[in-house]
């Protein structure tokens, strides 16, 4: 719920120098927002309420766009990856027993690159605190963003070492903490607007000590439900089952879970999926949301703080680059050149970008789940959807155009 921000803390609190930048929020938002600023030379604190090596093993998604690699490579922070991460060029969509392979780097000349967050995590963690020197604390309690519109904005927290809360006076803070953290709520309610949507299905989401089953994402669109394979690593692949909301983790055996994964990625002429431990399962309710406009003051959100997209289209995480590197460039104008304009663009410059990946993650969740419906009608036309996919040259390169994201020049 949002809510406003609270008055100044008392005087007395301890204080730190001020700073320029306040980033709220240690996650790929954060932590480029940090990078950018410490390459141009503009103090910043990041804060964090988990350890360091929670960040590093939180498991989330794995797919970056191209044009998010390239703009992490011109700002030297994507040696590792570039180095590890895998490449696809093709995804694979399994429906009516068949197996369809649709190759979108033949289409636009692009590619995915496989990365798992918590290794991109590591390396811009690592880049910010331990190669630039920047300030990051971690474990921190009950943040606090005080006098947002006023020249005398601060952030405050309870140090996890003394008890005692902290107050560090700032220029700008950046609210980059997520969908359950603090900064999206200091919002006046009456200056934003949140538009959401729910699907009304879940995503069992899981991770298996197994070695990918296909060299390339695939697609299961079933009468049961939706299924997706990708991989993770040589060793490591995710699967998502389709679920009801709210259902129990619990309820998934191992046993089920792999029955239900055979059948519902299973066609003709594919060999069964290699089968192993499972070591994660939880349940994903699908559903997005947006807050316009992303800013309100001295604050500025990015990532999941400022929007969520469901993993139907794998986007979150290339949005939340897309902030930061529109942010960062946006700061770092107005704090080295006084050169507002790009903060004072910001929200509509992610907007754009924002609502074409929700339009096009809510496109691909009816093809998804259509068969799966129960409704004979939706069935039928998400059964057209796909043969088009693969009969028309130009259905082909727009699913291709839009599952790649257009390059933002950034």
């Amino acid at each position: 719920m949002l809510g406003v921000a609270i008055p100044s803390p008392h005087l007395n609190s301890p204080a730190s120098q001020r700073r320029p930048v306040v980033v709220v929020g240690a996650g790929p938002a954060g932590l480029t927002l940090g990078n950018v600023l410490r390459a141009a030379s503009v103090d910043c604190v990041v804060l964090e309420v988990e350890s360091r090596a929670f960040i590093e093993q939180r498991p989330r998604a794995g797919v970056l766009e191209e044009w998010a690699v390239r703009g992490l490579e011109r700002r030297g922070l994507a040696g590792n990856l570039l180095e590890r991460a895998q490449r696809h060029t093709e995804c694979e969509f399994r429906f009516a027993g068949g197996c369809h392979r649709l190759s979108y780097a033949e289409l636009t000349g692009q590619h995915h690159w496989i990365y798992p967050q918590p290794l991109l995590v590591t390396d811009l963690v690592r880049e910010y605190a331990d190669v630039r020197g920047g300030d990051i604390r971690f474990g921190v309690r009950d943040v606090r963003l005080h006098d947002l519109d006023t020249d005398r904005a601060a952030v405050s927290y309870v140090c996890p070492e003394t008890g005692e809360r902290r107050v560090i006076p700032c220029d700008f803070v950046a609210g980059c903490d997520g969908a359950r953290g603090v900064t999206r709520g200091t919002l006046p309610p009456e200056r934003v607007r949140v538009a959401r949507h729910d699907y009304g299905i879940g995503w069992l989401a899981l991770l298996a000590e197994a070695p990918p089953s296909s060299d390339c994402v695939v697609f299961g669109i079933h009468p049961r439900g939706f299924a997706g394979h990708m991989a993770r690593s040589p060793e490591v692949t995710r699967y998502y089952l389709q679920c009801p909301p709210g259902d129990d983790p619990g309820n998934w055996s191992h046993e089920r879970v792999w029955a239900e994964l055979q059948q519902r990625l299973g066609a003709r002429d594919t060999p069964p999926l290699t089968e192993g431990r499972l070591i994660e399962k939880r349940v994903l309710d699908m559903h997005n949301y947006v807050v316009e406009p992303m800013a309100s003051g001295r604050l500025f959100l990015a990532g999941d703080a400022a929007h969520l997209t469901a993993p139907i289209a794998a986007k979150g995480m290339n949005l939340a680059l897309h902030d930061a590197f529109l942010l960062g460039d946006a700061l770092v104008a107005q704090l080295t050149e006084g050169d507002a304009s790009g903060l004072h663009g910001y929200s509509a410059d992610c907007l754009g970008r924002v609502w074409d990946y929700q339009e096009f993650s809510r496109w691909l969740s009816d093809v998804y789940h259509g068969t799966a419906s129960g409704d004979p009608y939706h069935a039928g036309t998400t059964l057209a959807r796909l043969r088009r996919l693969f009969t028309s040259p130009a259905a082909a390169s727009a699913f291709a155009q839009q599952y790649l994201g257009m390059d933002p020049g950034l």
